[in-house]
């Protein structure tokens, strides 16, 4: 369900990192294909969300990231029926639809990129009402075939934080609750929080720790400007990376604590290597490096801020766009600064 609306964040993604707009010009189709996706097959029912059922015998009954059979539950255990509405796909449909307005707006379609923001400011509004738990302060995971909230703790709604639909006042009290032992287990967030009747740390969805979810909730922390919290997410994947051969991050490993055990437990069936795993170590160097592209505005923003365990960072041969960068970054006495070196190619580089 995801794949449509985050190839929408990826162009636009692309776009500001290379400013190559005759190439998005050229996926103007896909882009438009995109969105007319979500608007007449993913909203199965008009009512504003984009949902899923498995209408064959066979394949995904679950068919988000977490694509376990089990893995949409409420809090007492029992598997929410669908069709189902997850809480992140609505973030990525809210973060699609801004991203593909300024593309749209960049290749001067104006007046259809305004109703594509009015349209994201709608859902934003709708869904912070919908999905919110008055009684958990956090978002449910779903909403099920019936419209009930499904009111299970998981790590999905930190993906909120990173695509933007969380309200600011919402964004806090998820953070606090993300970062609870319930759902920290010190080396990452767990899928589904302790206290939950589905919860086991040997569960493929239900209590296990995967990297790339621990890394998008920490970026989304970033974005936030939960700085230390963001890393001290990222420090813990980093330490639990040191306890697997090579340094490699496997797909997931199990949710045991980390005062419980005193490593990481391996799930022993986890990919490994794996694609999500590896992208994991990127996107928490981006985080701690607050590093964000403009080309198109001919902009480069670097706000880094190491948490304590990493004290020093150097980058070489960064590629931004036209730029060609080393950066050193070093934190002292609990402030990081930072260290450009290199060729900006006319970048203005921002600071913070």
């Amino acid at each position: 369900m995801d794949a449509t609306p985050l190839f929408l964040m990826v162009a636009a993604g692309l776009f500001r990192l290379t400013g190559d707009l005759e190439f998005i010009r050229s996926l103007r189709p896909n882009l438009l294909a995109a969105l007319g996706w979500l608007e007449r097959y993913g909203d199965r029912d008009g009512d504003g969300y984009v949902e899923y059922i498995r209408e064959s015998k066979v394949g995904l009954e679950n068919q988000g990231w977490k694509d376990s059979w089990d893995s949409v539950r409420f809090r007492d255990g029992r598997l929410a029926e669908p069709p189902i509405a997850l809480c992140e796909v609505q973030g990525y449909v809210y973060d699609a639809k801004l991203r593909a307005a300024d593309l749209l707006a960049a290749l001067g379609e104006t007046v259809r990129a305004a109703e594509l923001r009015r349209q994201a400011a709608r859902l934003k509004e709708r869904f912070n009402r919908d999905f919110w738990l008055a009684d958990r302060g956090y978002y449910a995971l779903a909403l099920d075939g019936r419209k009930r909230p499904v009111d299970s703790v998981t790590s999905n709604p930190g993906h909120l934080l990173w695509s933007g639909i969380a309200d600011e006042a919402k964004a806090r009290a998820v953070t606090a609750r993300l970062l609870a032992p319930e759902l920290f287990s010190g080396w990452g967030i767990r899928t589904l929080a302790t206290a939950e009747a589905g919860y086991n740390p040997l569960s493929y969805h239900n209590g296990s720790v995967w990297p790339h979810d621990t890394s998008v909730v920490a970026a989304g922390l970033g974005r936030c400007g939960f700085l230390d919290e963001a890393g001290r997410l990222v420090a813990a994947l980093l330490e639990a990376a040191a306890e697997f051969p090579a340094f490699r991050l496997p797909e997931l490993f199990a949710g045991y604590g980390r005062e419980e055990v005193g490593f990481p437990v391996p799930y022993p069936t986890a990919s490994s290597p794996q694609a999500w795993a590896a992208g994991t170590v990127m996107l928490g160097l981006r985080t701690l490096l607050g590093l964000e592209a403009d080309i198109p505005n001919r902009r480069l923003v670097l706000r880094p801020h190491l948490p304590p365990q990493v004290r020093y960072l150097e980058l070489s041969g960064l590629r931004v766009g036209p730029a060609r960068l080393e950066l050193r970054v070093r934190r002292q006495g609990g402030v990081t600064k930072a260290e450009v070196r290199g060729d900006l190619a006319g970048l203005k580089l921002e600071e913070g």
